[in-house]
């Protein structure tokens, strides 16, 4: 997701779930991909501290990537204690929003 016009749709009509260090929105869409948008506020430190938290976020992502129902748009949101969170805290927060919000399946047990 590139344009600010998609991530306030997104914002205004889409579904949020939120935990300890993420807030994911989304959107079913009939497209044949999985549209990703990362947010990371300046609130969260400087340009190494938010570049940080977006790769994680991205390869987070991308290891969950072929578990994922295809045809939504995906907003992550870091919040501010992400700042300060390993990969680990990370990527446990995103299988639960992912879970949660019916983009993997839930029967699935692995973390």
């Amino acid at each position: 997701m590139k344009y600010n016009r998609d991530f306030r749709y997104l914002y205004k009509k889409g579904k949020s779930i939120a935990a300890g260090y993420l807030v994911i929105y989304y959107r079913k869409t009939p497209k044949k991909e999985n549209i990703l948008g990362i947010t990371v506020t300046k609130k969260l430190g400087n340009a190494v501290v938010r570049n940080r938290v977006r790769r994680l976020i991205r390869e987070c992502y991308r290891l969950r990537e072929g578990e994922m129902n295809i045809g939504y748009n995906i907003v992550i949101v870091a919040r501010n204690r992400a700042a300060d969170a390993d990969f680990n805290a990370i990527k446990g927060d995103m299988s639960y929003l992912l879970k949660k919000s019916g983009i993997i399946p839930s029967s699935d047990t692995d973390n």
